[in-house]
């Protein structure tokens, strides 16, 4: 099997239009010494040369112009064959007339893809969307290895966002996954890994990738609700877990405060009432009321 040719892009010669437009200006002034000499007798086959090629390549010299903007390229063709690329702004002109010319912008676009229903590596359903920043780098492998570049890069992006969504949780469900990468815990991550995946897939089209980010991300409806609650069981216990060990840390605290200073000696049991009651203190929604005891611990 032949291998398909890849095409990159090769400077081509040119001159400033201006000193074209000079060359233009003499052939205009050739052609009419031409007419002149048609007058004489001895001259007329020269004449009549000088007229017919000279005139046909004074009308196809306006095709030698080429005006090359800012951040632009113009690729050029000879009879379906590749020739080279122009780089160089400003005002050009060929030589040959007979060039084909294609403009491809090198400007910086950025492409936002639709809302993707993808399932994450714990198979929940998400809803995940992603903004592409890209450039064309070659334009000659922009406009011959791939078919429309523009919607090749729409389609090999949202390829790269799906495959990254599917290697990663939405977020630390269990407590196995806290050490983890997730997609919305790490978003600096995510967005270096999917920048690289889609500017691997966008190279053999002569396009860079300056950066990639996920623009929307959220749990499919079907499932929002559940996983609205878990996250608010999830924020309760973690909240109940600093509030128990900021208690215990207190009661310790008391203990060591009372022991120290000889206020009180307290045995085993004493410690425990008094544990229990600061814990309940402490670790209540509501306010506590006291209870006073005027006898001993054990009436």
């Amino acid at each position: 099997m032949v291998e398909p040719v890849r095409f990159k892009d090769t400077p081509i010669d040119s001159i400033s239009g201006f000193v074209g437009l000079i060359l233009h200006l003499a052939l205009t002034l050739a052609l009419l010494f031409g007419q002149v000499l048609w007058a004489s007798d001895w001259t007329w086959i020269f004449a009549l040369l000088l007229n017919v090629f000279g005139g046909i390549y004074w009308l196809l010299m306006w095709n030698c112009y080429a005006v090359v903007n800012p951040n632009e390229a113009v690729v050029t063709q000879f009879f379906g064959k590749y020739v080279g690329t122009l780089n160089q702004q400003g005002f050009r002109f060929f030589i040959n007339p007979f060039y084909g010319k294609t403009r491809i912008s090198m400007r910086i676009n950025n492409f936002e893809s639709s809302k993707l229903k993808v399932n994450d590596v714990n198979a929940n359903p998400v809803n995940i969307a992603a903004v592409v920043v890209w450039r064309v780098d070659d334009a000659a492998e922009a406009l011959f290895e791939v078919e429309h570049y523009k919607h090749y890069v729409q389609i090999q992006s949202e390829a790269a966002l799906r495959e990254m969504a599917t290697k990663y949780p939405y977020d630390a469900i269990e407590e196995k996954d806290l050490g983890g990468i997730t997609l919305s815990g790490h978003q600096d991550v995510i967005a270096t890994e999917l920048q690289a995946s889609v500017e691997n897939r966008l190279s053999r089209a002569g396009i860079s990738v300056l950066e990639a980010r996920i623009s929307y991300l959220a749990y499919s409806t079907e499932i929002a609700q559940a996983m609205l609650r878990r996250q608010q069981a999830s924020a309760v216990v973690a909240a109940r877990r600093e509030i128990v060990n900021g208690a215990v840390g207190m009661v310790e605290l008391a203990l060591e405060q009372l022991s120290e200073k000889q206020i009180i000696d307290l045995d085993e049991d004493k410690k425990a009432t008094m544990v229990s009651n600061l814990l309940v203190v402490l670790c209540s929604e509501t306010d506590t009321t006291p209870v006073v005891n005027t006898g001993t611990l054990y009436q």
